[in-house]
């Protein structure tokens, strides 16, 4: 295989796998959800990690630590701001809950569109090098990365003490 078609192949292939990762966060982010057990777990200790990680490889610029936190704070208001809009159910089947459509439009137009613009700039993986190389931890991606951790991380804590409150009730109606 000719390094164009290779590169043509890797194009390809990582155009889909965005387009389909992109796909599963717009329908996760709107409509009634099933409580997983396990998700909001993965969400509390992977966001949380992935902030960390970003805040080491950008500690010795103040400017984007800074940039960071403030992604974060909005987040953490955006993600309260979601618990209060969801609408919570508690059925025999499960619990069930729906996000707030307007946020999780939002913040998947955010990710859609800083997916965009970066290969807008940079172009895909092997094209000519553009304003920044393509693991370059920028203002723009630190606030909108601390913005969807925060946001993701309360939102998930909220859902687990939801969970918490009411998964014994469900237990007992079920067993009856």
């Amino acid at each position: 295989m000719t390094p164009a078609a290779q590169h043509a192949l890797v194009t390809v292939i990582l155009f889909v796998f965005i387009a389909w990762r992109l796909y599963a966060r717009v329908r996760r982010n709107i409509g009634r959800q099933r409580l997983s057990r396990v998700r909001p777990w993965i969400t509390v200790v992977v966001f949380p990690l992935i902030i960390a990680l970003l805040a080491f490889a950008a500690r010795g610029q103040p400017t984007n630590l800074a940039v960071l936190a403030v992604g974060l704070a909005l987040g953490v208001g955006l993600g309260l701001l979601g618990l209060r809009l969801t609408r919570f159910e508690v059925t025999g089947e499960g619990l069930f809950y729906t996000p707030s459509a307007h946020i999780g439009i939002a913040l998947s137009l955010l990710v859609i569109g800083r997916v965009v613009y970066r290969y807008s700039l940079n172009g895909f993986p092997g094209s000519s090098p553009g304003a920044a190389p393509p693991g370059t931890l920028t203002p723009l991606t630190l606030l909108l990365v601390g913005m969807l951790g925060g946001y993701y991380c309360v939102y998930a804590i909220g859902l687990l003490r939801w969970s918490l409150r009411n998964r014994a009730p469900v237990s007992r109606q079920v067993a009856s």
